[in-house]
Parts: C-alpha cells; structure tokens; sequence
C-alpha cells in the first residue's frame, strides 16, 4: 500500500536585497494617497496599487514606519480641520464640526481599506490599535479634546438645549449627530464631555425652576408642570441622546420637581391631596401617584397623609352625637365613605395593595370606636331586607349586602352582631316583613362564608322553626280540639327553639278572655304531641288582625301587635279608659304601654283612639277615648308600633353582658385547645394563641383569659407547673 507523502512549503533560504529607498519612496505614494483623499480628490487614485504598496510595507517589515507615518499625517489634517472649525462662528460652529466628522470617518474609512494588510497582520501582532479606531482617537484628541473647541462644544450644546427648554426650536438632527459622534468615540467621551455637565447644569435648572413654580402654583399645576418636564426629557432622550441617559435625566428632575417638594404639595393648603380627595380629582391624584412612585417614600408618603385623614374623618363620623341619631343613615355615610375611598384608589392609585390595606385598617380604627357599630350594621341590615331597594331588584338588595359586608369585615366583635342580627332577623321572620325568603337565606350564606357554620347554625334553625310551626299550625286546625270553635278566633303559633332565638323573659300581659281559650286549647294540643317540653308564650313578639266599626258604620280591619290587640278590645266594653285603668287591665310593661298608645292615639290617619289631652307624648295622666270618627281611604289599615329602633341603655346592657357571658365558653374552649396541642405553656403565650383563634369572631380581653384560665385551674383542667409558676400543664 503507498504512503502519500507529506509536503512542506518553506521561505526561501536566501536572503532577499530590498532597495533602502524602497521604504521611503513607497510611504510618500501612501502619504500622497492619504492627503488627496482628505482633499476629496480620491477618484484619481489606484487602490489596487495603494493597497499592494501598503502589503509590501508590512511584508518588508516597515510596518513601523508605515503606522507612525499614518498618525503623523492624519494628525496634520486634524489640526488642519480644528483651525477651521474654530474660526466658525455661531450656529455654523456645529454644522463645521459634523461636516469636519462626516469628512474624517469617510477619509478614515477608505484609508482603512487600503492598510488593511496592515490592520489585519501587523496591528494584532504589536498591540497597536487598528486603523479606523486609531483615527477616531486621533479626532477625540486633536478636535473634541482641543481646549477652545471643548469649551465650545460643552456650552453651545447645553446652549441650544436651554434654548429648547425654554421653548425655542432648535435642530435636533444636527444635535443627534453630534451627541452620536460623542459615543461612537467611546462612551466614557460622551459621559465626560457631554452627560456630566448637562446633568449638572439639568439640576441648577430644574432646582431653580421648581422653586419658581412652587411659589406660584397650586399643587395640580405644580404637577402638570412636573410631567410635563419629565415627558420633554424623556423625548429629549429619544430624539437626540443616548439611551442610558433617559434613567440618569429623569432621576434628576424627579428629584428636583418632586422628591424635594413632596411634603409641601401634599400638605399644600387649598390644593394638596386632602383637597383632591374631598373634590374628587381623580385625574390630578393618578398624576400625584405616577409621579410620587419615582421617588422613594413618595407613595408612603401620600398613603400616610390618606390614611391619616381617613381616620381624622372617620372617628368625627362615629364619634358624631348627631349621627348616632339614625343608625341606617349612619352606616350609609360609612358605605359612601368606603365606595368613594376605594373608587379613587382603583382609578387613581392603580388598585395599589398598599393603599387598599391603608384603607382596610383606617376602617378597622375608627369603625371600632364606636361600640354600637356592630348593631347598627345589624340595623342597616334590617332596613334593606325589610324595605328593599327603592326601585330595585333583588339583586339590588344582594349589591347592598355585599357593600355593608364590607363593613362587617372590619369589626372586631362579630359575634356582638350575630346577638343583634339573631333579634332583627327573629322580628322580620315573626312579623313577614321581610323583603324575600331568598334574600333572607343569600345573607346567612354570606355570613357563613365569613364566619364558617357556628356563626350560622342558629340563624338557620330559625328558617326550620318557621317550616316546622306552619306544619304544626296545620295540623292542630284538623284536630278536635278547635271542631268546636268555629266562631271564635283563628290563631297562628310560630314555635320558637328557645336556643336558637333570642327570646327573653319578659311579662306576660292579660290577653283576652276569647284568645286565652284558644290559646289553652293549642298548648294541650302541641304539649300532648310533644312529652316533655314547655311552651311559654311571648306576648310582646305577637301581633293580631281586628275588625272593628266606626261612627257611621264604617268597618276596617286593623293590623296590630298583640298588645294593641289587648288594648283595643277594652273599648269593646267602655268608651272612654284612663292610662293607670288600661295599665291595670292589661299588665303590659310600662314603656311597652306607652309605645302602644302613642301609635293607637298620636299617629295621623292611624289615631283609632284619641288622647285627652292631645299631644305628642304619652303621660300617665292622660284618658283615651275611643276615635268613632276615624276614617281611612283603605279597608285594611296596618298600625305599626313605634318602636325604639335603637336599644336603650338598659337594653344595650344586658346585651352586652350576654355577649360577655356566650364568650366565656369560648375563650374556655379555645385555652383547652391550645394546651391540648402543645401540653406546657406560658402564660403570654396561651394568651397570643387564644387571641389568634378567636380574633375572627371577637377580640378577647387578656384579662378575661386570665380569669378563664383560672376557673380552668379550679376544675382541674388546667395545673400550674410545680418548680416554675410562669407554666401552665394540661391535664388529660
């Protein structure tokens, strides 16, 4: 098999004579070739044989002599260039100078192509720096570096850029081609000789301007001046300079027009935020916030001040005698306070997280201060499923129980609002004056969201007591026991749960003698259906429908409480009944009384009685008499009770001790669990736990889990540790 074999290609052994003047006598052809193409007449040259004279240069190494004799002459033309360029005057100052550039990089660029032998071989193998960056260093040095051209450049650039500022027109192109000279000489040119001064002499501007301007504008000008400028400099970026000095321009008017005056526009009076807010400036507070959120703190800076107003507001609404007065009214300026709170930050503040957690705990702040709030919420409530909405649907009720939820969301004593729902809810079930089953039970659902099932399970075995009385109702109608009765009054028994509704022990008025019968003969009924249990009627939750006739043999039928019921049928018997006989016929409780009569007799176009002497309120002086000339366009008349709609302070006593006496079961139950799981605790400890667990449905007192704890103790639930008295043990 035959090998190939391997060549070689060597340099000729002999040494080869090169003429001295060769060296010499070819770099005046080169140097010949460099100034005619600096004096534009390049058409007559031959590159082809240029560019062989340059190779033989380097090939017979006079690379040397050929790069030092490229800088000699391109440094003479440079010199040549800046005597031009500094003679110019005004705005031909720059137009001579890109002209002068325009000519220098064309010139360097075809001076490159005829050294390229040397750019590619001999530049590399010295270190030396290659032939088209070797002319920009050299125009760097002998223009831009030139000290009365320097000079010049800097304040005629920042000259024209003043000018622009101030709202001249200037030529932008030329100004974009001289800032781009500056970085195609190399970034670091750019940044010196242009980009620090102009951000300095950017800051003086701007530091002077918005002093000027603070001093004469409200703040939504202030701001507009403020985005305005930050808009020009941005475009001024886009336009004529380079990219990265957009973030440096903007850092500096940002912190001249706003990071140094942002406490003054806020708190600026007539004007500032709190003005915008209360003058609903949406527009004016997205600029605040867009502009604010360059600078740092300047959005904490707007959601302090808004926060700190909203609880300013808030505890003068909740604190506010006045407003106490009418609890749906005053829940309402709470929900419109909320609603236009939160349209401004989803509008204006772009639904910022930070601002919706400022406005969340202002809410929880003030709305707290108020220990009636959660009754009222209750109230409120109440008057949307009792009344509806004015006009609206269902689902106009539905969007009202959202909104108020929100409220209920804020409350640290939730469960002091399920005491006040469970009585409202307990009055529209027992009265029918509720606006929808449905609503009704989309509201429990609502809440059983919020709070889970124990919140609910009692709310909802009221809607079982309701199904189960009307199917008991019927079934005592088909039994014997009312066979005998059919001229006597019909009757309609809601049985109530004793632990699901919030009844209360109250004393039982004297019904008539035709309703006790009935009434006897629907407990021997229910009682010998049902072994063991007792039924106790609640007078005061009742009501009744009478007919009655007027003087000239007018018949109406009037829909009353059980206790007007009582009332009225006296006058069956007697024309005219003081206060202490009606008292002492009835046994109804005094306020009760009082209330009753004052809707029977005081209430225009329902007055079926009259009151001697007439007046608004009822005294215990006063005689009733019966009203034989009251008229009314409707058969059926409907007299309600003026009710008190808020507790009296009684009331609210009692129930705020019963809201006190549910807890402590369930700060009991919530310690067990606790020392359950972990076995040994401190006391401090047991309290941040506890406090975690019940904090959904109330905020507990540290000093009622103490007193809990203890009754632990004396039941043996709980020991104290034997060596350290800190310690609390379980005991299983």
């Amino acid at each position: 098999m035959n090998k190939k074999k391997g060549y070689k290609i060597e340099a000729f052994k002999h040494k080869v004579e090169v003429d001295p003047k060769y060296a010499d006598r070819t770099w005046r052809i080169i140097e010949h070739a460099i100034h005619e193409i600096y004096n534009h007449n390049a058409s007559g040259l031959s590159f082809e044989e240029l560019y062989r004279n340059a190779y033989n240069m380097v090939l017979y190494k006079f690379g040397e002599k050929q790069y030092s004799g490229l800088i000699t002459t391109v440094s003479w033309h440079l010199k040549e260039m800046s005597k031009s360029i500094e003679i110019s005057q005004g705005n031909f100052f720059l137009e001579e100078l890109n002209r002068k550039w325009e000519d220098h990089t064309k010139s360097m660029q075809m001076i490159r192509d005829v050294l390229m032998y040397m750019d590619r071989t001999f530049i590399p193998s010295t270190n030396k720096t290659p032939v088209y960056e070797l002319g920009l260093n050299l125009w760097r040095d002998h223009i831009i570096h030139f000290p009365k051209i320097q000079t010049r450049l800097i304040d005629t650039l920042l000259e024209l850029i003043f000018k622009e500022r101030n709202g001249e027109v200037i030529n932008r192109g030329l100004m974009r081609s001289i800032t781009k000279m500056l970085t195609d000489l190399g970034f670091a040119v750019y940044q010196e000789d242009f980009e620090k001064p102009f951000l300095e002499v950017s800051s003086s501007f701007y530091s002077g301007e918005s002093q000027q301007f603070i001093e004469v504008y409200n703040c939504s000008n202030y701001l507009k001046m403020a985005e305005k400028r930050l808009n020009e400099e941005m475009e001024r970026v886009s336009l004529y300079l380079d990219p990265e000095t957009e973030p440096k321009i903007t850092a500096v008017v940002e912190k001249e027009m706003i990071e140094n005056h942002m406490h003054r526009l806020v708190h600026m009076d007539n004007s500032g935020l709190i003005t915008m807010l209360l003058d609903n400036m949406n527009e004016d507070l997205n600029r605040m916030f867009n502009l604010f959120r360059r600078v740092p703190n300047g959005l904490a800076l707007i959601k302090d001040v808004m926060a700190s107003y909203l609880k300013e507001t808030g505890k003068k609404l909740v604190t506010d005698p006045d407003r106490l007065k009418d609890p749906v009214d005053f829940i309402q300026r709470l929900l419109d306070m909320r609603e236009k709170f939160n349209g401004i930050i989803i509008n204006s503040f772009n639904n910022d997280k930070s601002f919706q957690n400022a406005l969340s705990s202002s809410f929880e702040y003030f709305i707290n201060l108020n220990n009636r709030s959660p009754e009222f919420i209750s109230l409120y409530v109440d008057d949307a499923l009792r009344k509806g909405v004015k006009n609206g649907s269902e689902d106009d009720v539905d969007a009202v129980l959202d909104r108020v939820l929100v409220l209920f969301r804020y409350l640290e004593e939730k469960d002091v609002f399920e005491k006040y729902y469970k009585q409202h809810l307990a009055k529209r079930l027992l009265s029918g004056k509720s606006v929808s089953e449905e609503a009704e039970r989309g509201m429990i659902v609502k809440l059983k969201t919020e709070c889970g099932y124990q919140f609910t399970s009692k709310l909802e075995g009221m809607f079982t007591d309701m199904k189960t009385s009307h199917d008991t109702m019927q079934a005592f109608y088909e039994s014997a026991y009312v066979s005998d009765m059919s001229d006597g009054p019909n009757i309609s028994v809601q049985i109530l749960t004793t632990g699901s509704w919030p009844t209360q022990q109250v004393a039982s008025c004297n019904l008539p003698h035709e309703i006790v019968i009935i009434c006897e003969k629907f407990k021997a009924f229910y009682l010998g259906t049902h072994n063991g249990r007792r039924l106790t009627f609640q007078t005061n939750m009742g009501t009744a429908d009478l007919k009655a006739v007027f003087g000239k043999g007018q018949k109406h039928e009037l829909n009353v409480s059980t206790y007007q019921m009582c009332v009225l049928l006296l006058f069956n018997s007697a024309d005219k009944l003081s206060y202490k006989e009606i008292e002492m016929a009835t046994e109804i409780p005094g306020p009760d009384l009082k209330r009753c009569l004052q809707s029977l007799a005081c209430v225009r176009g329902k007055n079926v009685l009259r009151k001697d002497p007439m007046s608004r309120e009822i005294s215990e002086d006063d005689n009733f008499l019966f009203n034989d000339k009251f008229s009314s366009k409707l058969v059926k008349v409907k007299i309600g009770t003026i009710v008190a709609q808020k507790e009296s302070e009684p009331e609210k006593m009692e129930t705020r001790q019963r809201v006190e006496e549910d807890r402590k079961p369930q700060i009991e139950a919530a310690i067990v669990r606790v020392m359950k799981s972990r076995r040994v605790l401190d006391h401090n400890s047991i309290v941040t736990e506890v406090t975690n667990q019940l904090q959904a449905r109330f905020l507990p007192n540290p000093v009622v889990i103490k007193k809990r704890i203890e009754s632990l103790i004396e039941r043996e639930f709980l020991e104290r540790d034997k060596t350290d008295r800190r310690l609390y043990r379980y005991l299983a």
